[in-house]
């Protein structure tokens, strides 16, 4: 099959990349930035450009479509729409310009909201921040566009955070903390994350490629979810520093400082790795349900436990502690 993939240059992409090559597909990314990993795979775009996603889809039979604005600190705001409502609608129109049936949309699970408890595909759409919603205003776009019907099947996946070999986010930023020995527990350690890790949602990703929906939403995340606390006590295990005290910090305090962290970050005009939005995040309990495992009979080759200690084992000591 000939398949397009929107931000296949990033972290989720590339190795979706390379799964769906291993398969035998004939693949092409349309991103804003190179890739290392397939440079001559990619052609340069981006999803605000209608004529140049058009140009791009040509002869394609699905596309992926992963890219999205969804950092923390994006600004302005308004590029959240810009690029996450605004380039579902240009890719949508230039699918039909190109008679492309099928999408496969990775939305997130930022549109249930925080601290609303284990949600699963029917639960409350409530998204606390403009990525979710944004995000959300996408999925409607798709809707309406596989309701057109003519033979269109859109399939929409709502991962939760993914972490895994060559992603650089919050799991990574948590890793080397561990490892260079500043990470300062916020809070009690016991909300619980549902997590994914890349390897196993990219084999999903692969296995819908041929599902016929017309609008399926499914959640994504790998069982059994693990608390902050057995997530740190994975890394800290893995890195050998189980018998090392763990420094802990009273929430309102560690929210203090996240404030004070937002301050700095305005006054220099600089990104931090902390902020106030991140400390409520990672204190959250963030949970999903998904009927992958028993709807779509998908079997997750990777526990979470394997899946962060592959990637800790792919980061190089020197990088991890800071000293390269």
């Amino acid at each position: 099959m000939n398949i397009v993939i929107t931000g296949g240059s990033g972290f989720i992409g590339t190795h979706l990349v390379k799964l769906l090559l291993d398969e035998g597909h004939s693949v092409r990314i349309f991103d804003k930035r190179p890739s290392e990993a397939y440079p001559d795979l990619v052609t340069l775009g981006d999803v605000r450009d209608e004529t140049a996603m058009t140009s791009a889809f040509q002869g394609a039979d699905a596309v992926y479509h992963l890219a999205a604005e969804h950092h923390d600190d994006v600004r302005p705001l308004s590029l959240y729409y810009e690029v996450n409502a605004g380039g579902a609608e240009r890719l949508a129109a230039a699918c039909e310009a190109n008679d492309v049936k099928r999408i496969i949309f990775t939305s997130t699970s930022a549109v249930y909201g925080l601290d609303e408890g284990e949600t699963d595909e029917s639960s409350p759409i409530t998204p606390f921040n403009d990525y979710g919603k944004s995000k959300l205003q996408a999925e409607q776009i798709f809707l309406e566009w596989v309701k057109k019907g003519d033979g269109r099947s859109l399939f929409m996946v709502r991962p939760v955070v993914v972490f895994g070999e060559g992603n650089t986010a919050n799991v990574y930023n948590l890793i080397k903390q561990v490892a260079g020995g500043r990470f300062v527990m916020v809070g009690s350690g016991e909300n619980k994350k549902s997590m994914a890790y890349v390897g196993n949602l990219v084999l999903l990703l692969a296995q819908v490629l041929s599902r016929d929906s017309q609008g399926e939403i499914v959640n994504y995340a790998d069982k059994p979810d693990l608390s902050v606390a057995e997530i740190v006590d994975v890394i800290r295990d893995e890195l050998g520093q189980s018998s090392t005290p763990l420094r802990r910090l009273p929430y309102w305090l560690g929210m203090l400082g996240g404030y004070g962290f937002d301050v700095l970050a305005r006054l220099r005009n600089r990104k931090y790795t902390i902020s106030s939005i991140r400390i409520k995040k990672f204190c959250a309990s963030t949970q999903v349900a998904t009927r992958v495992f028993k709807d779509l009979d998908f079997e997750a080759p990777y526990s979470l436990d394997e899946g962060l200690r592959r990637m800790i084992a792919s980061i190089p000591g020197e990088e991890l502690t800071g000293t390269h």
